[in-house]
């Protein structure tokens, strides 16, 4: 195994496709949230690299291919934006209000805990942008001072845990409309959020497209105030 990834650029890549794959496979059999396509890829990856003894680097040879299309995906979600664009006119102060509200609850949850903690200041940075998208989290946790490595980590369980509890916690507290489905999965969860809000609807997916572009701006504006606490 260890010298198919060092003689194959492309192992890499191919490893985490199939491991998503066997994540949309499992999803769709079972239909169970536990089963969800990054969650399952990210085990299996793991486990195939542990069991193979191969190092992160030489799997990142090949892996890193995939980072390339994070960006243009993330943009790409503009499109279930713009097909509900007359919504998004008619409800935007309920929109705004809803975006807003997530990112301020967000990062004083990761404020409030960290003093009950008693975490450092660099813990603390790398923690605050846990909940939009990770090509923008990256960059605010090395800007400001944080442990970069562990913000992917943050970023990446915020959202396994928000497409996998989204829906129970609608149910629980009676939510069904689509504009707040949609806003908070995307405030709260970022991308892999808004893909459990695409599952739901085309309305649900547009407004978390639309919170994950916004969130992202926001938290970059308030998180130097924020860190400065």
């Amino acid at each position: 195994m260890k010298e198919l990834f060092d003689s194959s650029v492309f192992a890499g890549v191919t490893i985490s496709l199939l491991a998503y794959y066997l994540g949309i496979f499992l999803k769709k059999k079972f239909k169970l949230a536990i089963f969800t396509p990054i969650l399952v890829s990210v085990v299996v990856t793991i486990a195939v690299l542990v069991l193979g003894k191969i190092d992160f680097e030489t799997y990142d040879k090949g892996a890193k291919y995939l980072s390339w299309f994070l960006t243009p995906a993330t943009v790409c979600l503009a499109i279930p934006l713009y097909e509900q664009i007359e919504l998004l006119k008619k409800n935007y102060i309920a929109v705004v209000s809803g975006i807003v509200s997530g990112v301020l609850t967000s990062m004083l949850v990761v404020l409030i805990l960290s003093k009950l903690f008693s975490l450092s200041q660099k813990e603390f940075i790398t923690l605050l942008p846990k909940s939009i998208t990770t090509s923008i989290g990256m960059g605010v946790s090395e800007e400001l001072g944080g442990y970069v490595n562990i913000t992917v980590a943050v970023i990446v369980i915020t959202g396994v845990l928000g497409n996998i509890l989204a829906e129970i916690i609608f149910k629980v507290f009676r939510i069904t409309e689509p504009v707040a489905k949609g806003l908070a999965a995307g405030s709260g969860a970022h991308v892999i959020g808004t893909a459990k809000a695409i599952e739901m609807g085309e309305i649900e997916g547009a407004m978390g497209s639309l919170s994950v572009a916004v969130s992202g701006v926001l938290t970059v504006i308030l998180a130097p105030f924020f860190a400065s606490l």
